[in-house]
């Protein structure tokens, strides 16, 4: 059932690649969740980002816009693209709703599913991620300042 809200999304123009493998992925994402929340399947961190939790605002290695541009780009490729000015992309109403009929789907198979991922550990593995990929987030508007102000080509506001 979950699968078929999910593939329900792809019914989309060929055209929107991007928004299809968005789709696909938050389909995954979906299905796996259950894995997840009773402790089978666990929530690895990219090593990027835990090297930006370490010290988000630091500039050792970094001594060239080359370098600052190639850490930026590393942290694109774990993080996906930055935000981008006037970048309104019209919103997927239909992988948005079967989104949430999976998630919905999802949530009713686990009872007391809170409980079951504190216990299993899910919840807190889920936390130490928002933690790091907020890092992540710090890491790179940091580095993009630190681009701009030493005028690196390429870098803009």
């Amino acid at each position: 059932m979950i699968l078929i809200f999910a593939m329900a999304a792809l019914g989309q123009s060929p055209e929107q690649p991007a928004r299809k493998d968005e789709t696909v992925d938050r389909g995954r994402e979906i299905v796996t969740q259950p894995a997840k929340d009773i402790g089978a399947a666990k929530t690895e961190i990219p090593v990027i980002l835990e090297r930006a939790q370490e010290n988000p605002y630091g500039l050792s290695g970094l001594k060239s816009c080359a370098q600052i541009k190639a850490a930026t780009t590393e942290l694109d490729s774990v993080l996906g693209p930055d935000f981008a000015v006037g970048n309104n992309k019209k919103e997927n109403r239909p992988g948005r709703l079967a989104e949430a009929g999976g998630k919905t789907i999802v949530n009713t198979i686990i009872p007391f599913r809170g409980l079951v991922r504190e216990i299993s550990g899910a919840a807190p593995a889920e936390r130490r991620l928002a933690s790091a990929i907020d890092a992540g987030f710090a890491r790179r508007g940091f580095l993009r300042g630190t681009a701009l102000a030493r005028r690196c080509p390429g870098s803009k506001n």
